[in-house]
Order: structure tokens, then sequence, then C-alpha cells
């Protein structure tokens, strides 16, 4: 069972939302290659609002994937296309069906 998890939200700069969606569009391609990171969502919310759901085994995978390459894209791209600074929770996953 995955323990734990990382949420992240993003909020675009208005105009943004197509970039921001694809580079999470991309996000997902660069996941699928981290062996630590179980399972891995986009998700939109409204009002330009984005989210970001990934599980971990462990905390070695979840330190790996927050030094990643998927982080440092995201920390590259934030004053482009990020209306504020991304929200990054650490998470405990209590139960899972």
């Amino acid at each position: 069972m995955v323990k734990l998890a990382l949420y992240g939200m993003l909020k675009a700069k208005p105009g943004k939302e197509a970039e921001v969606e694809a580079f999470l569009k991309q996000g997902a391609e660069l996941a699928r290659k981290e062996p630590g990171t179980v399972t891995w969502y986009a998700i939109k919310e409204d009002d330009g609002r984005y989210g970001i759901f990934d599980t971990f085994n462990d905390e070695a995978g979840r330190e790996a994937h927050l030094n990643g390459p998927i982080a440092k894209a995201l920390l590259a791209e934030a004053d482009e296309l990020l209306a504020e600074p991304p929200q990054i929770h650490k998470i405990q996953v209590l139960a899972v069906k």
C-alpha cells in the first residue's frame, strides 16, 4: 500500500491555462519514468486552478520526485505560467481502495 503522497496546487496566469495544461501532460510522461512514483495525477479545477496528486511507497521515492525533473521544470516555469507560487503539501495516505 502506498503510504505517502504530494498534493500540489497551481494557479495559472490569465491566458496561460493551455500552457499549464501542456506542461502537466508533459509531466505525466516524466512521471512514468520515475520508479519511485507509484501514481501521478494532474487535475483541472476551475478558475485556472490545477492540481497534482502523486503517491509513493516510501520517503526515498517522494524525495526523488521532489528533486527530479518535474519539480525542476515547474520551478523554472513558475514565474511565466503561474499567478502565484505553487503550493506543495507532503501528506500521508491513510487508506486506499
